[in-house]
């Protein structure tokens, strides 16, 4: 007999009760679905010890897509045993959920948050070169973002309140509060999400955690690793950090024991800034980086091999510190499973060859990225190889227009983190962002300080004021030349200069939920609770500075770029 806690890496328990025991039997026998071993060993114990809440434990929704919004961690004991009792009588879970929840307004942290804007506005006197709409949004977005982190309200309604107000007080109107809709790696994330439903749906995320599982699985730490490994593996071949989260990874980290989500989740994310960095192709806004370098007259012999060169050393190093550290301080539910990758691999064997529905979700998921590695010579954008790809899951009924509707948190989403771009546009138009660069660059003048001293700081300054953006990218066509040529000035080497900023611009992809589009899906996907996300960012993100702060200042030094 296998005990539970050998099998907890493994995929997914089923929901209680004979019957379903049964009918996974059944399923087995017709070769539907296959029941993870681990269910039949946990099905009597796993109410008297931990609730899990693995995708195959979500009760379906009257259209036949699975309600992903239940998170019994969350509710008490009581409240559980209605959410089991409403499952019982074949209503859905997430729903039963909902009923436990607490709906409106908390007025504490709505207090906290209003406060801080209003103290912004009222008691901080207008910069000289600044109009007052601009001061106005400033305080509406610093609320915002303390909003978010507080929750008076879920994410989306803070957000929706925010842009409400900003178009009632005259700040904005309405078609600048929601100009940012149309913004195409909002769509990206939109899209990656849904691709993560045919994964599951079809059965091939749980596949793929299978494998992982029987490669990696002695351990969760030692999975986390496989995670980071595989990440860097594709990440030549697929140039958008959103797309690798949406579209591989969190469809992969579903499948796996509800007790490792919330941490793999996590190093996923943060170490995925770091993989970003290591080559030139891994991430998009790398390229804008070295364009505007350029313009600025920094000369690169041979881009790709200086920044492969530069990257390497402090990158394989913080891509190995980071789900070490997360691990040591947020620790997942369950470390070690030695016997998991026995079962997972038995059950591969017992799952067979693809099914049909597979084969087609792999062939739409190939032609895109198959467009996403070509894109660039075809003439083809992230986002419009993605569409393409999911109309193709849609027209051979791998996924239902239902299945995509019923992706709340995509939607939920596509609201939020548009009115945060949208806001931080605005920012940047009316002369906010560039008043922060120049107060940093006035003080840095009157200290007089030598070129290292004032590279330091601006890198620091730099990473600190994208708690202000909402966007990589848009953050680098902000402050990206700015800083840049505050640095040369200050006598600073070019090319170092001009490639630790782009790593820079990688590393705070996650610093916040709304820092990157990446950062965005992590979250959406709900493993992940708001607090603990920034506190992970933040510590994250000391951990960087001090590796790419010592060990890079000295690997740059060895090859000569100082």
């Amino acid at each position: 007999m296998v005990s539970s806690g050998v099998m907890s890496a493994v995929v997914r328990p089923v929901t209680l009760g004979r019957t379903s025991v049964h009918a996974q039997r059944r399923s087995v026998v017709q070769g539907r679905s296959i029941m993870p071993a681990r269910a039949i060993v946990e099905k009597a114990v796993s109410f008297k010890t931990t609730v899990r809440t693995p995708l195959s434990c979500y009760a379906r929704e009257p259209n036949g897509s699975l309600g992903m919004g239940f998170n019994p961690l969350k509710v008490g004991r009581k409240s559980l045993r209605k959410a089991v009792s409403t499952n019982a009588q074949g209503k859905s879970v997430a729903h039963a959920a909902a009923a436990v929840e607490e709906d409106g307004l908390k007025l504490v942290p709505a207090i906290i948050s209003i406060a801080v804007g209003l103290a912004v506005k009222l008691f901080v006197p207008i910069p000289a070169g600044l109009t007052v709409q601009a001061w106005d949004l400033l305080a509406i977005f610093i609320s915002t973002v303390v909003g978010l982190v507080l929750k008076p309200l879920p994410v989306g309604a803070w957000a929706f309140a925010a842009a409400t107000f900003s178009i009632v007080s005259g700040t904005l109107d309405f078609a600048t509060t929601f100009a940012s809709l149309t913004n195409e790696v909002i769509w990206l994330i939109v899209v990656a999400t849904i691709f993560a439903r045919a994964f599951v749906k079809t059965g091939f995320g749980d596949r793929l955690a299978l494998f992982f599982v029987k490669m990696f699985g002695k351990t969760t730490l030692a999975l986390a690793y496989g995670l980071q490994l595989a990440e860097v593996a594709i990440c030549p071949a697929v140039p958008s950090t959103t797309a690798r989260a949406g579209g591989v990874f969190v469809p992969i980290i579903n499948g796996l024991d509800a007790r490792t989500k919330s941490y793999l989740i996590a190093q996923q994310l943060q170490g995925g800034n770091n993989t970003s960095s290591i080559l030139l192709t891994a991430a998009a806004q790398n390229f804008l980086c070295i364009k505007l370098a350029e313009g600025l007259g920094v000369v690169f012999t041979n881009p790709f091999n200086q920044w492969f060169m530069a990257a390497i050393v402090p990158c394989t190093l913080a891509i190995l510190a980071t789900p070490l550290v997360i691990y040591l301080i947020d620790p997942p539910g369950v470390k070690d499973t030695p016997e998991a990758p026995i079962q997972a691999a038995k059950q591969l064997e017992a799952m067979g060859g693809l099914k049909p529905a597979e084969t087609k979700m792999l062939m739409g998921l190939g032609v895109t990225v198959c467009l996403w590695v070509f894109g660039t010579q075809l003439g083809v954008s992230a986002v419009l190889a993605a569409m393409i790809g999911l109309c193709i899951l849609l027209s051979t009924g791998v996924v239902s227009w239902d299945d995509a509707l019923s992706e709340k948190g995509a939607w939920d989403t596509l609201v939020w983190f548009a009115i945060l771009i949208g806001m931080s546009a605005q920012l940047n138009h009316l002369g906010v962002v560039n008043w922060l660069s120049s107060s940093v660059s006035s003080v840095l003048v009157s200290m007089q300080l030598s070129w290292p001293a004032a590279f330091g700081l601006l890198h620091l300054g730099y990473f600190s004021l994208h708690y202000l953006f909402a966007s990589q990218t848009a953050h680098v066509g902000a402050l990206y030349s700015a800083f840049l040529g505050m640095m040369l000035a200050s006598g600073a080497p070019p090319v170092l200069s001009a490639l630790t900023l782009a790593f820079n611009t990688n590393l705070f992809g996650g610093v916040t939920h709304f820092a990157s589009g990446q950062s965005a899906v992590y979250f959406a996907a709900g493993h992940l609770e708001l607090a603990t996300l920034w506190k992970q960012g933040a510590y994250c993100a000391v951990l960087n500075f001090l590796v790419w702060g010592i060990a890079g200042m000295l690997w740059w030094k060895a090859i000569g770029l100082y």
